[in-house]
């Protein structure tokens, strides 16, 4: 049977096939194939598996939640091999952790073995019932955009259909009709995030603010931008305070990050300009009016969608892991990526055969002394191979 996620998938048996129980909770963007990876472990589960989804329930969802966890904790009765009860679209049910965290702890005081995978389209809300009621109960497998990799295996992409079309599966059957692609793209993926997963779940004072940010940012992937260069782009009248907290809300729901600048043992300055930085060069693509065409064979432009499409890759990889992505800047000369895992540091310089920006490796080894300098394309380390590549094996 072909998966998808494999490494998530095996992740994800793994756990199931442990004694030991906790909630597994599947946490990712929407349009990652969360749904589709618990699909494929319905046949392959060496017990029972009972998936059910809270998505478009019109009916009374804690009680229907309730009947459901019943059926499975029968057939868990009557089972001498594991059973799985899986949960999709759980942020939908009011209150759902609260009556989680009931049901578990009833099956935990039984000796019950159930074991329950819960999965959910909006990381806010998911993330804030996980630490106010289930602390202690689940482990979280992170899901995260498609990579490379990914794309290659299941649908034979090249390396600049990557960089520019980027790494949403739902989103590959219209990359020939570009109008079609950017609309799939606008009304499936941005929209439901901005809508439903930051603006329904938070205090927004100013949304329209916040849906320009997130333009301005995806626009800007791979370039550093001060906060008042940012409130002059806006044109609004904001403050730099409200941008630092709509783009860290922009980054939970892993669409849009800044970056800050790396500054060693030093205290590291909030206010200090980020390096905008999309978890998926889709975003760039889509906010920006250039074809496929023009910006493969547009230098300048095919700089920034590979410079971009590696941050992608590298802020993507460090979900879940204790390494922490930065970049560099004295003046005009700019290291494009820092990594640290504890007290190892690793710089990182995309060249992708075009007039770059002035080296700084020289400059940042002097300062900082790195454990290791990477150079990304021209005569380094070939593209294909850093793309391929584990963000935990450029610190071997």
């Amino acid at each position: 049977m072909e998966t998808y996620k494999r490494d998530i998938f095996q992740k994800l048996m793994s756990r199931l096939a442990e004694p030991r129980r906790f909630i597994q909770v599947l946490a990712g963007p929407r349009q990652v194939g969360k749904t589709t990876l618990t699909q494929q472990i319905l046949p392959l589960f060496p017990g029972r598996a009972h998936y059910v989804s809270a998505d478009e329930l019109t009916l009374d969802a804690p009680t229907w939640l309730l009947q459901q966890w019943d059926v499975a904790r029968q057939m868990a009765a009557t089972n001498t091999q594991d059973t799985v009860l899986i949960v999709d679209e759980i942020q939908r049910i009011a209150d759902w952790s609260r009556l989680v965290k009931l049901l578990w702890d009833e099956d935990s005081r039984r000796g019950s073995t159930l074991k329950v995978v819960i999965l959910g389209s909006a990381p806010l809300l998911l993330q804030q019932g996980l630490t106010e009621s289930l602390m202690g109960r689940f482990e979280v497998i992170h899901a995260t955009h498609w990579s490379f990799r990914e794309m290659r295996e299941a649908f034979d992409w090249d390396l600049p259909h990557y960089i520019y079309f980027g790494g949403y599966p739902g989103a590959v059957d219209f990359v020939n009709d570009i109008d079609r692609w950017v609309k799939y793209v606008r009304e499936s993926l941005i929209e439901p995030t901005l809508a439903y997963d930051i603006l329904l779940m938070v205090r927004i004072d100013k949304p329209a603010l916040l849906r320009r940010l997130f333009q301005v940012g995806c626009h800007y992937s791979g370039k550093i931008l001060s906060y008042q260069k940012m409130l002059g782009q806006l044109q609004d009248a904001g403050n730099t305070t409200t941008l630092s907290h709509y783009l860290r809300l922009l980054n939970q729901v892993n669409m849009l990050c800044g970056l800050e600048k790396y500054a060693g043992q030093e205290v590291r300055k909030r206010g200090s300009s980020p390096k905008f930085q999309v978890y998926n060069n889709t975003l760039l693509s889509v906010q920006n009016n250039y074809s496929f065409s023009e910006v493969t064979q547009n230098p300048a432009y095919w700089g920034q969608w590979v410079e971009s499409a590696v941050g992608g890759h590298l802020i993507n990889q460090a979900i879940g892991t204790s390494i922490q992505v930065y970049y560099w800047r004295e003046g005009n000369a700019e290291v494009d990526f820092v990594l640290q895992k504890g007290d190892k540091v690793v710089a990182l310089e995309v060249k992708s055969n075009v007039t770059e920006k002035i080296s700084a490796m020289a400059a940042f080894n002097q300062a900082f002394k790195p454990y290791k300098l990477l150079q990304i394309g021209g005569q380094g380390m070939p593209l294909e191979t850093f793309f391929t590549t584990a963000i935990e094996d450029l610190f071997i």
